[in-house]
């Protein structure tokens, strides 16, 4: 349960916020505003893309699934925060890097390119209300050449990232302008999470 210092007795009385996902990064910054999730449980899911799904729909898709996932091992009404982003080169779904070949076809597709970052965001009410929400955020590399990129897969940052890199890390050296929330590229659209979190009563400040 969130129980930000001051609290009220009604406030504390709110159902837990349960987060749906291990990533490290979208803890940071739900703590960055102050959000403290009571619980965080894993959703695995086949995250794989389905024949003809276009990126948007398929971040949602995921988004809802993770949610519903949550909610299923989770033994206790709760809100049910669950997020998925995706890096997107026109139609085009980039895979979340696994290898390093991975890393470096993704990061040679996205050199002095322009590219999207879209952010699904699902939130499960405690009974069982869906709402969903989507950032989209543009980013533009600059060129890169061979040695930067053949760096960048030896620092194996971009490992398990979407796209093939974090831009928290040592790949914003890569970005020539973007457009949109930082937090979305980072993994979670900070302002808009909370706006959700809060028009659901799930948090209040």
């Amino acid at each position: 349960m969130i129980s930000p210092k001051g609290a009220s007795p009604i406030a504390s009385a709110r159902p837990e916020l349960v987060l749906a996902s291990e990533s490290p990064r979208r803890l940071a910054l739900l703590a960055q505003a102050g959000i403290a999730p009571a619980h965080v449980v894993p959703a695995a899911i086949d995250e794989s893309v389905r024949k003809g799904e276009q990126p948007r729909s398929h971040a949602l898709r995921l988004a809802t699934e993770k949610a519903l996932a949550a909610q299923a091992r989770h033994d206790a009404p709760a809100f049910i925060l669950a997020a998925d982003t995706v890096v997107a080169c026109g139609r085009r779904i980039l895979p979340k890097a696994l290898t390093d070949r991975d890393v470096r076809d993704c990061l040679t597709l996205l050199s002095g390119r322009r590219h999207q970052v879209m952010t699904a965001v699902a939130l499960l009410t405690p009974d069982g209300r869906l709402s969903t929400r989507l950032a989209l955020t543009r980013v533009s590399f600059r060129r890169l050449a061979e040695p930067e990129i053949a760096a960048y897969v030896e620092s194996r940052e971009g490992i398990g990232k979407a796209g093939g890199y974090a831009i928290q890390g040592r790949a914003e050296i890569f970005v020539k302008e973007i457009s949109g929330s930082y937090s979305n590229v980072v993994g979670l659209p900070l302002s808009l999470t909370v706006q959700l979190l809060q028009g659901c009563g799930a948090w209040v400040p």
